[in-house]
């Protein structure tokens, strides 16, 4: 057996990144504020007591908090019915001091998350996920919000010096939080994209292996705990973990660990760069809540 030292991939640390994120928007956050007198409102939204919800918009609300922002909770009850939940948006929608509104999903099933989507004003729509906001990031035109998670992979490979254009980017997931945004933002004619997408899924059955193969920039958004080895990646392949998921380890005090849909430890001896998780995309998604809450702001504000 070989001495030779095995080669490491380089470690895109979305942590480190998101912090200079966050310092920029507390920045800006600030000069806003000291020139207009207005501190950027964000409005959480929490239906039930989901407590991996509570988690996030906890989290969401604490950076908020240092980041200068003013923000709000509503916290209602899992019995509420749509058309009340439809009203308290109604509600924020028409506060002039609300410039964000998020809604964390999911909802309880008999509340229609579409309709729930649909009621939140474009403008304040910071999760990108209202058609109008849709629309015109698939056309690549006019003022609108791109999703958190997508827009942190975007500004993450560019903070990482990951040149994607003219970059076959193979991206494994179809989900409207994910996959097809990020599609849609990779194949624009702008800086920092400009990529041939090849979008994967589930559809793909055993042939998934070729497309990931061919792969110059190969995100896994699929859900699927460690589904990515080492013998589906190329040699030299950018990967992208955008996984968060909870397995048995009984090392753990906790019992479980959190992996993401790469087996790290296999594919880091052969891509060029990896992500890890945690500490990779997830503190991109928080940081461009963030930015996106001062954009809202900003764009109200005239």
């Amino acid at each position: 057996m070989s001495d030779a030292p095995q080669h490491i991939a380089r470690l895109i640390d979305g942590k480190a990144i998101a912090a200079g994120i966050r310092a920029e928007v507390k920045s800006e956050a600030e000069a806003f504020t000291k020139r207009t007198g207005i501190k950027p409102r964000i409005a959480f939204i929490l239906v039930g007591n989901n407590p991996a919800s509570e988690v996030y918009v906890r989290n969401k609300g604490t950076s908020s908090e240092e980041a200068g922002f003013a923000g709000d909770t509503l916290r209602l009850p899992d019995t509420i019915s749509e058309n009340e939940l439809l009203g308290h948006i109604a509600k924020l929608n028409a506060d002039p001091l609300t410039h964000a509104i998020l809604c964390q999903l999911p909802l309880p099933k008999h509340i229609s998350e579409e309709k729930v989507i649909e009621a939140i004003d474009p403008a304040k729509d910071i999760d990108g996920f209202h058609p109008v906001n849709v629309g015109r990031l698939s056309i690549g035109k006019g003022s609108y919000f791109a999703p958190c998670t997508p827009a942190g992979i975007m500004e993450m490979m560019m903070r990482g010096n990951i040149d994607v254009s003219g970059k076959h980017v193979v991206i494994v997931g179809r989900s409207n939080i994910v996959g097809k945004p990020l599609a849609a933002l990779l194949v624009q004619k702008a800086k920092g994209a400009n990529a041939v997408v090849t979008l994967a899924h589930t559809g793909a059955g055993s042939r998934l292996r070729e497309f990931t193969k061919a792969a110059d920039i190969l995100i896994a958004a699929m859900g699927a705990p460690l589904a990515i080895k080492a013998n589906m990646v190329r040699e030299g392949v950018v990967v992208i973990d955008v996984g968060m998921n909870r397995i048995a380890d009984a090392s753990k005090k906790s019992g479980t660990r959190l992996v993401g849909d790469v087996d790290f430890d296999e594919v880091k001896h052969v891509a060029s760069a990896i992500t890890p998780v945690p500490g990779g995309v997830g503190p991109m998604t928080i940081a461009m809540v963030l930015r996106n809450t001062l954009t809202a702001a900003q764009r109200l504000s005239g």
